[in-house]
């Protein structure tokens, strides 16, 4: 908070709070962040370019939870852009996740038979460096309005396949509470739907958002989940679980979907913290994600063994509910990745346990429900 108090001295804790005043004075200028802090080489080498490969925000609320002294703190290189930006490689792609030809209308993907993803909006508080819709979100301000969002529902209405919503951007949860009544109503209202699900990082970046007044409205729609997103301890602070507590006690659910990044939380120690804290503040960990081929994001991905071994070193140290699934969502399917801990031949399977241990377990035939 020291640097917060250098660039705000006359703030006041009101101001500071109002998640309005926050989006007002996010940083979106790396030069003038250089002014306040100093940058660290391939910062410096990214600005000097003067090339943009994605839009740059950060909030205060985030910006004070970085150690600026420390070129490589975990936060900061989440969201501070770097040389690294600017080199792509051959198997990268503006759309690792084929939503573009799986989108049916603007706003719309359904890529899913039973399921399809909302995208109300394409701004964020802050821009992850990793995002993997950057050919979109951040560009000039789009909100969906309500002659898509009509012709939206005219759509899942006639695919009655599709149970399920999914709300993203950007960042749903930036819309007002006018705007989202109005688009949970109208889903809720599609007879095929069962559950909507909403995917917002304002826990994290912006918890401020997160008020009673949203969470009285969003209360009121049921089935409704929340997946969040933290990638590291240090973002879980005494704001982030207020903000959690208060979606809780309206009865939703939390989730977390964390991207495993390199030189940020791949480790299992790292992983091990965040889990079990998140399970402190009552968020489910619930997906691990490999860092998607998006252009740009080379320096950021890990490989796949990464994730597979923090799965295993985790399985038997640590509590079952703090044990995510490990996902690479390749070209628009979402594949678990397990340890292979397992072999079988007919009814005898050789099981590992997390000691190394093996164990032969013989099925019977009795062992299986018809």
């Amino acid at each position: 908070m020291k640097y917060i108090k250098n660039w705000y001295p006359n703030i006041s804790l009101t101001d500071w709070q109002d998640w309005n005043w926050q989006l007002k004075n996010r940083f979106t200028n790396l030069t003038n962040l250089a002014k306040l802090v100093p940058l660290n080489p391939e910062e410096e080498k990214y600005l000097i370019s003067k090339q943009l490969s994605f839009p740059f925000a950060l909030t205060p609320y985030y910006a004070s939870l970085i150690d600026w002294e420390n070129p490589q703190d975990p936060l900061r290189k989440q969201m501070i852009p770097t040389i690294d930006e600017l080199k792509t490689t051959p198997k990268e792609t503006t759309d690792p996740l084929n939503e573009i030809i799986n989108s049916p209308l603007p706003g719309l993907i359904h890529n899913y038979k039973d399921r399809a993803l909302l995208l109300l909006t394409n701004q964020c508080a802050s821009y992850c460096r990793y995002c993997t819709r950057k050919r979109r979100v951040g560009k000039s301000s789009w909100h969906i309005d309500k002659q898509l969002f009509e012709k939206i529902v005219e759509y899942i209405t006639e695919h009655r396949e599709i149970k399920e919503i999914i709300l993203s951007g950007g960042d749903p949860l930036l819309l007002n509470e006018k705007e989202l009544q109005f688009i949970l109503d109208g889903l809720y209202k599609i007879p095929n739907i069962m559950l909507i699900r909403i995917g917002t990082r304002l826990p994290v970046t912006l918890p401020f958002r997160i008020t009673p007044k949203l969470v009285q409205l969003l209360g009121k729609y049921t089935p409704l989940w929340i997946n969040t997103h933290f990638n590291h301890p240090n973002e879980i602070t005494k704001e982030a679980a207020e903000a959690c507590s208060l979606i809780l006690h309206s009865g939703i659910p939390l989730n977390n979907q964390t991207v495993l990044l390199k030189g940020i939380n791949d480790s299992v120690e790292i992983i091990k913290e965040l889990n079990l804290k998140l399970l402190t503040i009552g968020v489910r960990p619930y997906y691990l994600l490999q860092c998607d081929l998006i252009s740009g994001t080379a320096h950021f991905r890990t490989p796949l063994e990464t994730g597979i071994n923090i799965i295993k070193q985790l399985q038997g140290y640590i509590s079952g509910l703090a044990i995510p699934t490990f996902i690479i969502d390749f070209k628009g399917s979402k594949i678990p990745l397990h340890p292979n801990n397992y072999k079988h031949k007919g009814n005898r399977w050789y099981l590992t346990n997390h000691h190394q241990e093996h164990r032969i377990y013989i099925e019977e035939a009795s062992d299986v429900l018809e």
